[in-house]
């Protein structure tokens, strides 16, 4: 049985958020890192609440800025993004073996996360969906309607629900399968890093 197309955006949103979910530099990389260096599997669940906050801050924005007439983020950011995460690499490994990671703060990494979302353009994304979820009867208007919206506010919220439901699903699995082995885990965060900003500066 074909789905109906009132669907296909509500899947569509479902489907982004899950995207960005997979993105190392999104989040999950983070909440597993503090998850193996505590020790505690439930530092993953933690850190899905300052993510959320700062993502749903991003898709504002986006939105805001498209609304002014601007396309998408600067391509600076993802320069700044990824220079942000070699420094962090870089620190790494000239600190002292004892001190501790940084993002512990959930402020800091609410704000890593509105940057990373800004600079992918996620409101953006998603605009496309939500024009035939917020749009009644014409291109000009009813996002100021109190219908859509609600409409709009429940698809951002299944967007952000999708992404936090695949970054603790992948924190979560990273934290295991690594807990457990021979190598120094904390270490290995170090070139995961590193990898992650430089393919934030080449394929921005």
């Amino acid at each position: 049985m074909p789905l109906p197309d009132a669907a296909w955006p509500w899947l569509a949103v479902a489907g982004l958020g899950a995207l960005h979910g997979l993105n190392p530099a999104n989040g999950w990389l983070f909440a597993a890192s503090r998850a193996t260096r505590s020790g505690d599997a439930r530092e993953t669940r933690r850190a899905l609440l300052p993510i959320a906050v700062g993502h749903a801050v991003s898709v504002i924005l986006v939105v805001a800025l498209v609304m002014q007439g601007v396309g998408r983020a600067p391509q600076h950011i993802y320069v700044v993004a990824g220079g942000g995460l070699l420094a962090l690499a870089a620190w790494r490994c000239l600190r002292r073996p004892r001190s501790s990671i940084t993002y512990r703060s959930h402020a800091s990494l609410a704000a890593w996360s509105c940057l990373m979302g800004t600079a992918h353009g996620s409101g953006l994304m998603l605009v496309p969906a939500l024009l035939p979820l917020c749009m009644t009867n014409g291109p000009a208007g009813a996002i100021t309607a109190t219908g859509s919206f609600a409409l709009m506010l429940a698809a951002v919220a299944l967007h952000l629900l999708a992404m936090l439901a695949t970054t603790q699903l992948i924190a979560r699995g990273v934290f295991r399968g690594v807990r457990h082995r021979a190598f120094p885990t904390d270490a290995a965060w170090t070139p995961l890093f590193a990898l992650t900003g430089v393919a934030l500066i080449v394929l921005r």
